[in-house]
């Protein structure tokens, strides 16, 4: 379906937000803020299932529950898509030490996390390790420097950045590419600092590649504290790194994702997907990353079918899986929909954690801003303000591929905690506060609301 070309004219009259739209989304925050599902279907995710990566036995038990969740609220058309996925798992805990060489000195034990798809160590791993602040710089030593040697990334996320995923993307090499990079140097592993802005115990794990021809070595996370020790002993001098990891890769497996709907009624062929991502990192309990996300989008649907309202679209809630370490959710999404040549028109997604909603982004042509900017007048006393061009989200992502200038919209917290428990062990129910979730649901849900109204 082709949007360049026929995108609609959005004129005030379009636009302008009525006194009953007003209405209803007052309506919509009552029932989140007094009689709100969000909290505690989030503590029931992550307290009674707990970590879902993609592949293990706690993800299926996510998507039978989603499953059950969506069918006890009643919407039209619940159904798991079978989709395949990758199966890693972690194993044994990880071990590692650290000694200075050439005098003596207790051992130091460390706070570590494998990446996510790396190889293991096939038992205890030793050499001396070599610092690098950023992948530029081991790119340009030589081969010499770093061969036989374990390399330690130490790019700290910048402090100065206001939008701290600015300061996430422009470290985010060092664990995307580290292993890849050290390895045609010779390394035997990489380890790099956390990608968080706290200077604390907890590593922070993240997806890491491979590339073909390239030799496999381990790759892991050490926790800031550990990064900052480390760093300063070996500026006294030269230091031993003990490494142990057992995790491995296994064939793919079979998943799901979970959907459901509420039937539109004059465009019913004509679909807006809302969701999140279902699964998540092994460690902690994927609360904000992105337990978050998928209990703000369901509790939308839940909140507009209990006020009666009936869509002029079919609004479509989804949970993907497998955006942690692949994204086969988003993609096989996409094209189900394709093939079963469906009119996806726009799509919203909730993955930047459960905290005050700030507004939302769009990532798609420029003839949509005016529309999302529209909102912002009744909004606004909501604390919305973010209403400008920006980031849609992974799951959703792969729409753009098989529809083209659809528009994708990205639900915007504040951003300030988020690097605090991004797949890190902190990230538990504990960590979000329950009227920020509910807050972040009546936004999608008023936005959804909106969305439907004006397209």
């Amino acid at each position: 379906m082709k949007y360049t070309g026929i995108l609609f004219v959005f004129s005030f009259l379009l636009t302008q937000i009525s006194a009953q739209d007003s209405l209803w989304i007052r309506r919509i925050y009552d029932e989140a803020l007094l009689r709100g599902h969000a909290h505690e279907n989030l503590r029931q995710l992550c307290k009674d299932i707990g970590p879902r990566l993609s592949g293990s036995a706690q993800a299926q038990m996510a998507v039978d529950w989603s499953y059950e969740k969506m069918n006890s609220y009643h919407f039209d058309a619940v159904k798991k898509q079978e989709i395949t996925v990758p199966h890693w798992e972690r194993g044994t805990t990880e071990s590692a030490w650290y000694k200075s060489i050439n005098k003596y000195e207790p051992v130091h034990k460390l706070h570590l996390l494998a990446l996510g798809g790396s190889i293991g160590t096939n038992g205890l791993l030793e050499a001396e390790v070599i610092e690098f602040k950023t992948l530029t710089d081991l790119k340009n030593a030589k081969r010499k420097d770093v061969e036989g040697k374990i390399v330690f990334l130490n790019q700290p996320m910048d402090a100065a950045q206001i939008q701290t995923f600015k300061a996430y993307g422009a470290c985010y090499a060092i664990r995307g590419n580290g292993a890849v990079e050290a390895s045609k140097l010779g390394a035997k592993a990489v380890v790099i600092r956390s990608l968080g802005l706290p200077i604390d115990a907890h590593p922070h794990t993240g997806s890491m590649h491979y590339e073909k021809d390239i030799p496999k070595i381990p790759a892991a996370a050490l926790a800031t504290t550990d990064a900052d020790a480390l760093s300063a002993a070996l500026q006294a001098g030269k230091v031993h790194f003990y490494l142990e990891m057992d995790c491995r890769e296994f064939p793919d497996a079979t998943s799901h994702n979970v959907m459901a709907e509420l039937k539109g009624s004059k465009f019913p062929d004509q679909i807006i997907t809302i969701g999140g991502h279902l699964d998540s990192w092994d460690t902690g309990e994927g609360a904000h990353d992105d337990g978050a996300g998928v209990i703000h989008c369901l509790e939308a649907l839940r909140i507009l079918n209990e006020l009666g309202w009936q869509p002029t679209h079919t609004i479509r809630v989804v949970f993907f899986m497998n955006e942690e370490n692949g994204n086969q959710g988003g993609k096989q999404y996409a094209t189900w929909c394709l093939a079963n040549g469906e009119k996806q028109i726009a799509a919203l997604e909730s993955d930047r954690g459960g905290f005050a909603p700030r507004g939302f982004g769009l990532d798609g042509p420029d003839q949509y801003l005016s529309l999302l900017q529209s909102f912002e007048p009744v909004l606004r006393s909501y604390d919305l303000h973010v209403f400008e061009k920006g980031y849609g989200g992974v799951d959703i992502g792969p729409l753009k591929d098989v529809y083209p200038g659809i528009p994708l919209f990205g639900f915007v917290p504040d951003s300030q905690r988020y690097f605090d428990y991004h797949h890190a062990p902190s990230d538990v129910f504990e960590s979000v506060n329950k009227r920020e979730l509910e807050l972040g649901a009546a936004a999608i849900a008023s936005f959804v609301y909106l969305l439907d109204q004006k397209l």
